[in-house]
Formats: structure tokens, sequence, C-alpha cells
């Protein structure tokens, strides 16, 4: 497990943090650092609680980042992600905290999230946010999350 073992959760039992402050993302170096490349994370069952009511919302995550020197541990990210579960937030500050942690963490070359959020009092609220511009030459595919009456 050379270069690895500053890692804490990968190959140990982990339980869920309960909160997204108390959650650790964890980095490893790209293993590809001379490549621009697109890393892509889709999180299809997000769960986080209104802040008001304590009712469940639920979101369609996509994050989609390039990698400078470093590349995101993907179970750190997982139990990062589920701490939401009981963490009572609007939607715009959910997506945005996801971004933030992972563009504070890892300094990517570049970074978007869609949070295609499911309808809260009839209507979806989706967020979006990018770091800038990508990287000239690089492909970055499209979300492609239908709009909220073909996501079922």
């Amino acid at each position: 497990m050379t270069g690895y073992e500053s890692l804490t959760q990968l190959g140990r039992p982990s339980t869920i943090p309960a909160s997204p402050g108390e959650a650790v993302i964890e980095r490893v170096a790209n293993p590809e650092p001379g490549f621009t490349y697109v890393v892509r994370f889709v999180c299809p069952e997000f769960t986080a609680l209104c802040p008001l009511t304590g009712q469940p919302d639920f979101a369609h995550l996509v994050l989609d980042y390039i990698p400078d020197a470093w590349i995101v541990e993907s179970k750190s990210l997982k139990l990062f992600l589920a701490s939401f579960r009981n963490h009572g937030a609007f939607h715009e500050a959910c997506t945005l905290m996801v971004a933030r942690r992972v563009v504070d963490l890892l300094m990517p070359k570049w970074l978007r999230i869609g949070g295609y959020w499911y309808p809260r009092g009839g209507m979806p609220i989706d967020v979006f946010w990018q770091t800038g511009a990508p990287p000239e030459g690089v492909w970055i595919p499209p979300q492609e999350v239908a709009p909220y009456r073909g996501r079922g």
C-alpha cells in the first residue's frame, strides 16, 4: 500500500459521519499528472433535510473535475455525501458546500457541479456552479440529467 498510508478510511470499516462538518474527504496523488482528463462522480440518491421542516430532500448530483496534483479518494467522498442525510440546509447551500469542499481539498484545474433536486412544493430547484472556463482542448461530457418530468 505504498503511498497510501495516510488514508484513514479506505480498506477499513467506516461509519457515516454525523454531519458534513465532521466528514473527512481524503486525496491521493494524481496517477497521471501529465494528462488533462475529466473525473466524474454521480450521486443519484443524494439526501439532505429541509432546514425548516426537517423533511428529506433528494437530488441527483453530478460532479466533474479536472485534476491537477490530486484526485479525491472515492470512499471518503461517498461518506461525505452520505453525511448530508441528517444535515439541514437549502438546496443551494448543500450543492455549493460539496463543490467548495472538493475545490479546497484538491485545488483542481477545473470543477463543475450540477445539483438536480427533486420538487419541493411542486417545483424542482436545480443548482449549478463551476470554477471557471475549462482548459482548452479537453472534452467535457454533458451532464445530461433529464428535466424533472423524465428523471424517474
